[in-house]
């Protein structure tokens, strides 16, 4: 890749103009910090062994700095600046040798005012393609020869910095990201208080609760390689209820926790039923998710390992899942938890990922091993290249922080396609099988190598789904 080198020319106004649009509608510049960004500049800090890193976003004039690692400036003039040797390449630049580099022996530029020896730098584009600012990282040492690998690497944060953009703007722009404006599910009619903390408590002491599973597949060979573990309520008059019927009452009323207890039980006692029914069910995980009350109560991890000896159940054969939101309340005792969880071998899955509050800086920060896409981002993303650029950027960040991926919510033959080709690994959703129960499960898991057969999409499409 050549050295990078300054053109002068004037940017066209009407592109400017149309940037600076999009640089608007972000409402980025001059913001407080943010813990998701300050993840990405750390991670690229880190993978390159940098003295700085910055996330930088640019107006007309002015380079303003929205997070950095090490020693930067806030507010640079925008002439003679990286980003605009970024802006002008519209692509990446890569500076080996500061003090040699021509452009920066005839401009006084800030990077060598802080002792820079080289650098490399890539656009952040908005999501209808125009650069918005840049992610750059600093190193002491001049002549260091960045790698087109490494180029790559620093690419792919810059597209994580711009999905967190869009993440951010479609929660301010769409009600289904605004908890306060979601409806409250209702036992019968608006108003209605039913159930309350006693109907729930007998419907647990009477056995009127149980669970079905959602299998997990690997998304290459469709092997069954775990399952979700979803409550519902067998009610005797009213039928079979999903969670959205009860659980929040239930959070409401205390008695999530004694029912929480029992669905980890129930997801370890059938883990053992599958165990014994072939040896080789030892490698499937079942993941049981956690209310935001569960999360937070005292001696959680001492509770499930107590769990996990009663019953039998080895650590590597349980999966959490939990919600953004269940963190919020004391981000330092969460990480606490989940350290603790971590260490007794249980996997960590952060579910509904890219709908809550700060994404990115809870992956960086908590010990989450599993990645779940939301379903809202699978289901958008044959519909355009933005929405599909969001979910080849999770998968992306996913990778480079070691993670594995499931992708939820997976209706079409489509949809499946394009993961493969994203190189996302595991999924679940209605292609593949719908919620079900115990027994059900238990016949497919008999089926040669755990393999689903092939399955077509919905009636409006007729192909079959080729591997």
């Amino acid at each position: 890749m050549q050295q990078a080198q300054f053109d002068t020319r004037e940017a066209d106004g009407d592109l400017e103009a149309a940037r600076l649009a999009d640089l608007d509608s972000y409402a980025i510049l001059d913001t407080s910090a943010e813990a998701c960004y300050d993840a990405i500049t750390y991670l690229a800090a880190d993978y390159f062994e940098a003295a700085a890193a910055a996330v930088c976003f640019a107006d007309k004039t002015r380079v303003w700095t929205k997070s950095h690692y090490g020693p930067t400036v806030r507010e640079i003039p925008r002439e003679n600046s990286v980003f605009e040797m970024v802006y002008t390449a519209n692509g990446p630049v890569i500076v080996q040798d500061v003090r040699s580099h021509p452009e920066f022996q005839r401009r006084k530029l800030h990077v060598r005012q802080l002792g820079f020896g080289s650098l490399a730098g890539v656009p952040v584009y908005s999501a209808e393609g125009r650069v918005l600012g840049m992610l750059a990282v600093f190193r002491k040492d001049a002549g260091f020869a960045f790698t087109p690998e490494q180029i790559e690497r620093l690419t792919s944060m810059a597209g994580m910095v711009s999905t967190q953009l869009e993440l951010q703007r479609l929660r301010k722009s769409t009600p289904w990201h605004r908890p306060s404006s979601a409806p409250r599910a209702m036992g019968t009619v608006e108003g209605d208080s039913w159930p309350t903390g006693a109907d729930l408590r007998e419907a647990l002491d009477q056995g009127q609760l149980v669970l079905h599973y959602q299998p997990e597949i690997d998304l290459l060979t469709r092997r069954i390689v775990g399952v979700e573990a979803l409550i519902r309520w067998q009610h005797p008059e009213r039928g079979l209820l999903p969670p959205a019927n009860f659980i929040p009452q239930a959070e409401e009323s205390g008695a999530i926790l004694p029912i929480g207890d029992w669905g980890m039980a129930e997801a370890c006692r059938q883990i053992q039923v599958w165990n014994r029914l072939d040896p080789r069910n030892r490698s499937l995980r079942v993941f049981v998710n956690l209310s935001a009350r569960q999360f937070s109560r005292e001696g959680l991890a001492g509770h499930v390992e107590s769990l996990l000896l009663q019953t039998g159940t080895s650590s590597h054969q349980l999966g959490l899942e939990m919600t953004e939101s269940s963190l919020m309340t004391n981000m330092s005792a969460a990480r606490d938890v989940l350290t603790d969880l971590r260490a007794l071998g249980i996997s960590l899955l952060m579910d509904d990922f890219g709908t809550g509050y700060s994404s990115l800086s809870y992956l960086h920060s908590f010990p989450f091993d599993v990645l779940k896409i939301d379903r809202s981002f699978i289901g958008r993303m044959t519909e355009g290249e933005q929405p599909l650029q969001i979910v080849r950027t999770i998968v992306e960040l996913a990778r480079v922080l070691n993670m594995s991926v499931v992708a939820e919510g997976i209706e079409t033959c489509e949809q499946y396609r394009l993961l493969r080709q994203l190189g996302c690994r595991y999924g679940q959703g209605y292609l593949f099988a719908r919620p079900m129960t115990a027994e059900a499960v238990t016949e497919l898991l008999q089926l040669p190598g755990r393999i689903l057969p092939e399955r077509e999409s919905p009636p409006s499409l007729s192909v079959m789904c080729l591997a």
